[in-house]
């Protein structure tokens, strides 16, 4: 991460503009508060909470890395619920809209799951005994980003948003990918000022996407001059408004195969569950059009209401109910699926 000393222009061991609170530059604007409570301003380091007190049972030490890419670690019992980790890292960030947010892991064969917070830590398929390393990050992502009450929680979505646009989530043009690029200098370097910044090569050290180039850089540059007064929260706000209007925001594909054995990926979005081919958008399930939702090991059924079901009659419905199976390679991915859709 970026040590709050560097010089502008200058880039972190990952590449990445900082992402550790709001620091301050020299002679730049910079947010009003210092780094956000409860997140750990040590480069690079880890931060140990008080252990939870032991009442017997097996010991486990958890590897905890936050949107800023520190590392956190947590004591917990092995036989302790998920949701006990994910409190505990909750009160260390002093996080109160805490629904939004969860804990991904990822097992040796790459796939990913979410932390069951109503099973056991030891009970948790491909989640390792061995000092495991979950991620904390965004796991509902809000259709009007506005409406989120707390500054520090727009941060932390900024902070996604910044992770999901570096890392080709986001699926966007290269002028939008250039302005939301712009709103992320602006809240960590302030005004643009053409002493300091003669060209885009201050721009050079930071990785905002893929494909990033000297012409990508003189785009970002000249949008970062458009923004001359707006603060580092309304260049964060900003930055959440651009990203929620693009393809795919806050979209985590799920792979699957329909019943014919097409390869296609499944996401569960704020509009309903929707279906991609490759990254490509085939079908959209609309939560007001489904009618039950249902998983079998690996097989997944989404049931449909039929058109105009409100007025139908129970036999007219039974005939033309629609049924979709999808399958998953395994099977916590569509309890996952199933998990994610009962809290939308």
């Amino acid at each position: 991460m970026m040590d709050s000393e560097l010089p502008p222009g200058s880039c972190n061991s990952t590449g990445h503009l900082s992402t550790i609170g709001y620091h301050t530059l020299p002679g730049r604007m910079h947010h009003s508060a210092s780094t956000p409570a409860g997140v750990d301003c040590a480069g690079g380091g880890s931060r140990t909470p008080p252990a939870t007190p032991k009442k017997g049972g097996k010991m486990l030490a958890v590897r905890v890395q936050m949107l800023d890419d520190s590392i956190s670690m947590f004591q917990i019992q092995s036989k302790a619920l998920g949701r006990v980790l994910f409190d505990q890292v909750c009160r260390q960030l002093h996080l109160l809209e805490a629904d939004y947010f969860g804990l991904e892991y990822q097992d040796a064969n790459g796939t990913k799951y979410w932390l069951d917070v109503e099973k056991p830590m030891c009970r948790q398929l491909g989640l390792s005994m061995l000092e495991p390393t979950l991620r904390f990050c965004v796991k509902f992502y809000t259709p009007d980003p506005a409406r989120l009450e707390e500054e520090f929680t727009r941060y932390l979505f900024c902070l996604q948003v910044k992770r999901d646009l570096a890392h080709g989530c986001i699926q966007c043009n290269e002028n939008t990918a250039a302005l939301m690029a712009s709103y992320i200098v602006q809240a960590e370097c302030g005004d643009f000022v053409p002493e300091d910044y003669p060209d885009h090569t201050y721009l050079s050290g930071y990785k905002f996407f893929p494909g990033q180039d000297s012409e990508s850089e003189r785009r970002i540059m000249e949008n970062h001059k458009k923004h001359i007064g707006q603060s580092p929260a309304e260049a964060d706000l900003n930055l959440l408004e651009t990203a929620r209007r693009c393809e795919l925001y806050g979209v985590k594909m799920h792979p699957a195969k329909d019943h014919e054995g097409v390869p296609l990926n499944l996401a569960v979005a704020h509009m309903g569950i929707v279906v991609f081919q490759n990254f490509t958008k085939i079908n959209t399930f609309s939560w007001a059009k489904i009618r039950k939702i249902s998983f079998k090991r690996k097989k997944f059924l989404i049931k449909l209401h039929p058109e105009g079901y409100v007025s139908c009659s129970l036999d007219e419905y039974n005939n033309v109910k629609k049924i979709f199976i999808y399958l998953f390679k395994v099977t916590p991915t569509a309890s996952c699926i199933i998990t994610l859709c009962n809290k939308h």
